[in-house]
């Protein structure tokens, strides 16, 4: 029966809708308001006489609010009890006395909807798209969840099939399928600072309801979870890279700032680690109609931070640009000596060309659109013979200078300087004679005119890659050619790449047709465009999509597969993937004799055999299996790979032996 102060809370409470959905409290966001302070609900709640008499003691200057046990009131009162607290509470779910969720010995959250699992023990969350489920753990038993795991499932892929593995290389690449934190945790002995470059593409924090979440990371967190989430994940990240490592992180306009702020804590403790931030075009607003108030958002922006910056070293990149008009004299004859060279304009040698007299009558007649283009062709395919004219500074070498007045005083010769390590310097005229050619490179596989990439990148476009690499991941897939030029910029043939949100296997994809090594880890399974199913394509040169024309790829080269070894994990997705009462039903039979259970209790009498937990909706039944399940045994620790009851194969331990393996162990 309800008490008078609960019925006075309830009074205070229903006069602030924002806290309710349906007639359930969302008691999360009330507890969040009140310890931040929030004046209004504080003032509602002290104006009561009975409840600032219960919760409040009084100084002269004023009352003092006791937000620490109104909050612990809040949490283990059950106000507004139904049949889903009523039914936990009977089969017992405690903790030193404490229902489990209220455990106060915190110490590690997973707060993803596809990870670590604790399933909700009330209400409260109902009617929030940001609905997390999170298991709390004591601290001696986080150091068992983040111990190595078991590896298995194990085959190693070339481009003829795939074998059964039993050790692994050094320079074996390598595809990771489970929770990405402790993956993560596992690749640290082997790996640890040998990572040259880490490229992520998180799941976005999303501000507002103004983005849909179009593939499966739950890209709705509520901002100061997200942060936590990436914060656990890029402290781990930061242990695996080289001294002369770098990471570059991909986000969207929300939480770009904060996500910034983050990783200056995390990389530039003792000094400046920050390399740039890049924009990147994602789309183009044109065919599209913007449903947010201003402009339409077209792009996104990686962050990159360096190890130590010190140490870091930039491979200079080039993008394709137009031909530059001032490239406009051409030597007739450049193979004779430079004192005979025959010099003219492209302006009077490009009409002629084409039959006209002059530059004015080829304009005239093909307009100077026409002009220009063949001006380009003409210097491009003439790079070594087409130049322009520069100034010479005076704080160039000692002999360039000289030899600059030399050529003043020598109107209409051409002076050369031989360099032994450099290029030969030619002059005329007291300046020096730039060639079109210093400005060709070779990019995307053919040689352009080119200047230095900026922190601008708007010729990586997101049209047409849907299919790029065979896979399909809608929404959250990047083009091959984005991940080229970063894959280049910080990393060498035969360095190492690393990226922990894997999702289609772009980053792996690309990685290997540059003959880079690479990890990958993908906890979502997307089935035939995973990461393992696109590197298979990759291998045997079906792949031709992507960069494989511009490096003219055609397969080989090999990779291992392999997940950590499920336990309960495999649990937690069958009674989230059931799509009713009937399927339950089966995975409770298949609990009853594999599950590993957190509490002693039966779970049979529990569950089928009981009235109350049949009363219970669909998804209130999911959240009382998943807090049956101990989150502990999600996955099988390297340590008890020896135990009988896992039935571990000779194998897979030797791949683990292999895997764990530390320095000096093979000489014992």
């Amino acid at each position: 029966m309800e008490t008078k102060i609960q019925q006075e809370i309830n009074k205070v409470l229903k006069t602030f809708p924002q806290y309710w959905h349906g007639h359930t409290l969302m008691k999360n966001k009330l507890i969040e308001d009140i310890r931040s302070y929030n004046e209004k609900i504080i003032e509602a709640l002290l104006s009561n006489e009975l409840i600032r008499d219960t919760y409040s003691f009084q100084l002269q200057s004023g009352a003092i609010f006791k937000v620490e046990e109104f909050i612990s009131m809040l949490r283990y009162k059950n106000y507004w009890d139904n049949s889903y607290t009523k039914y936990t509470n009977e089969i017992g779910l405690t903790s030193e006395n404490k229902y489990l969720k209220y455990n106060t010995d915190v110490v590690l959250d997973f707060p993803h909807k596809d990870g670590i699992l604790e399933g909700g023990m009330s209400k409260e969350e109902v009617g929030k798209k940001e609905i997390y489920y999170h298991n709390i753990i004591a601290k001696e038993e986080i150091d068992t969840l983040l111990s190595p795991k078991v590896l298995s499932n194990i085959k190693k892929y070339n481009r003829y099939g795939s074998h059964d593995s039993e050790f692994i290389d050094e320079d074996d690449n390598l595809i990771i399928q489970g929770n990405n934190l402790l993956a993560l945790n596992t690749l640290k002995n082997k790996y640890n600072k040998k990572i040259k470059l880490i490229y992520i593409d998180p799941p976005y924090y999303f501000e507002s309801k103004k983005k849909e979440d179009t593939f499966k990371y739950n890209s709705n967190f509520k901002l100061s979870t997200w942060l936590v989430f990436m914060k656990n994940r890029l402290e781990i990240a930061r242990e695996l890279l080289s001294d002369d490592g770098a990471i570059f992180v991909q986000i969207s306009d929300d939480g770009v700032a904060e996500l910034h702020r983050l990783m200056k804590d995390i990389f530039s403790k003792e000094q400046n680690n920050f390399i740039n931030k890049i924009t990147v075009r994602t789309k183009s607003p044109s065919g599209f109609a913007s449903v947010n108030a201003g402009v339409f958002e077209t792009a996104e922006y990686i962050l990159s931070f360096a190890k130590d910056k010190s140490k870091w070293d930039y491979n200079p990149q080039y993008v394709e640009s137009s031909y530059d008009d001032n490239y406009k004299y051409y030597i007739k004859n450049k193979s004779a000596h430079h004192s005979k060279w025959e010099i003219v304009s492209l302006n009077d040698y490009i009409p002629f060309l084409y039959g006209y007299k002059n530059k004015k009558e080829f304009v005239k007649e093909l307009g100077n659109d026409v002009f220009f283009k063949k001006s380009g062709d003409f210097a491009l395919e003439n790079a070594d013979s087409v130049f322009r004219y520069t100034a010479i500074a005076n704080n160039a070498s000692q002999e360039i200078v000289e030899l600059r007045d030399i050529s003043k005083k020598e109107s209409g010769s051409v002076f050369e300087i031989k360099r032994k390590d450099h290029y030969d310097v030619y002059i005329k005229n007291g300046q020096e004679l730039a060639f079109y050619s210093k400005k060709i490179r070779k990019v995307d596989g053919k040689n352009v005119p080119s200047i230095q990439l900026s922190n601008m990148w708007l010729d990586t476009p997101y049209e047409g890659i849907s299919r790029e690499g065979g896979v399909t991941l809608k929404g959250g897939k990047k083009p091959e050619k984005l991940i080229k030029r970063v894959i280049e910029m910080a990393t060498n043939k035969g360095d190492f790449v690393l990226d922990f949100f894997g999702g289609s296997g772009t980053t792996a994809s690309v990685a290997h047709k540059l003959q880079r090594q690479y990890i990958t880890i993908e906890q979502l399974d997307y089935k035939e465009n995973s990461p393992r199913e696109r590197l298979k394509n990759v291998l045997n040169g079906k792949d031709q999509s992507g960069i494989s024309k511009i490096v003219d790829w055609r397969g080989g080269g090999s990779f291992i597969y392999t997940e950590l070894h499920n336990l309960n994990t495999s649990f937690v997705h069958k009674i989230q993937e059931s799509k009713g009462i009937n399927e339950l039903m089966l995975v409770i039979q298949e609990m009853k004799n594999k599950a590993y259970l957190n509490f002693k209790v039966d779970l049979e009498k529990a569950t089928t055999k009981n009235e109350d937990f049949k009363s219970l909706s669909l998804e209130e039944q999911k959240d009382v299996l998943i807090q049956l399940l101990d989150m502990n045994q999600l996955y099988l620790n390297y340590s008890e790979i020896e135990d009988s009851q896992y039935d571990i194969s000779d194998s897979v331990r030797a791949f683990n032996h292999s895997f764990y393996q530390k320095v000096g162990d093979e000489d014992e």
